[in-house]
């Protein structure tokens, strides 16, 4: 599954999930963008990167700005030459009911969540396309496939963004491009730790209902290799996590 020779653009990669993704994507020999609209985290998991011996960039970037997406390509091309791999990863959160929901809460997710996975993917396969290769890994939810009272924009920009990678799959495979999507589940970041006691976080990781941002790396790094090239249009839903050590 190595990477040598190939570039790879992370989105939210700051922090959670993608600074996991774009560790295992480095550790595979790839070049990265760690994408991020907060640019001081971009550059402080750069300079991580770079410190272990891999090539980085840091870019700072809101997924739902097209200008900014436009750039962000533009930026990694000029400094690596090319562009293989996409982990559309930035995501953002909100709860509440519909009947209490108002405009601009509803926009923000969509915005990032939905918008910016199409502003990325749309970008980067304008350079995909003419080298006849990709690979493009899009982050959804399993609150994409099943309700939540109070989660209907969360969840429906998940699902949306499930709907969209098994659509555009079809629409690149003649050009040896693939798109998969993860589902987490529920995952140990700062902010699923925030309103949490340390008795609540370790009966959940006791029951199996919480996951390690790293958890996905091997995934994802799969995907994004020669080895997961067969596998397109993919969503893979965890709801359980198999957790280490003793119960």
């Amino acid at each position: 599954m190595h990477l040598e020779g190939k570039v790879a653009v992370v989105t939210g990669a700051g922090s959670g999930i993608g600074h996991a993704i774009v560790i295992g994507l480095a550790g595979e020999g790839a070049s990265i963008v760690v994408a991020d609209v907060d640019g001081e985290r971009a550059v402080a998991v750069a300079a991580k990167l770079e410190e272990a011996g891999a090539e980085a960039l840091a870019v700072t970037v809101d997924v739902s700005q097209s200008d900014q997406v436009e750039a962000m390509i533009q930026a990694t091309v000029d400094r690596f030459g090319r562009l293989d791999i996409l982990v559309n990863n930035a995501g953002r959160a909100a709860r509440g009911f519909v009947s209490e929901m108002d405009d601009e809460a509803w926009d923000k997710v969509i915005g990032v969540n939905l918008r910016g996975t199409f502003l990325c993917s749309r970008a980067v396969l304008r350079h995909m396309i003419p080298q006849r290769s990709g690979r493009i890994v899009n982050t959804a939810s399993g609150l994409g496939l099943r309700g939540s009272p109070g989660g209907a924009v969360y969840g429906a920009s998940k699902a949306a963004i499930i709907n969209f990678t098994k659509s555009l799959a079809q629409e690149v495979a003649r050009y040896g491009i693939t798109v998969n999507a993860i589902a987490p589940g529920v995952t140990d970041t700062p902010f699923w730790r925030a309103n949490r006691s340390e008795a609540e976080i370790e009966e959940a990781y006791r029951r199996g209902l919480v996951g390690r941002a790293e958890d996905f790396m091997p995934l994802v790094v799969f995907l994004c290799s020669e080895a997961g090239g067969i596998h397109s249009g993919i969503t893979v839903d965890r709801e359980v996590f198999v957790q280490r050590g003793e119960s």
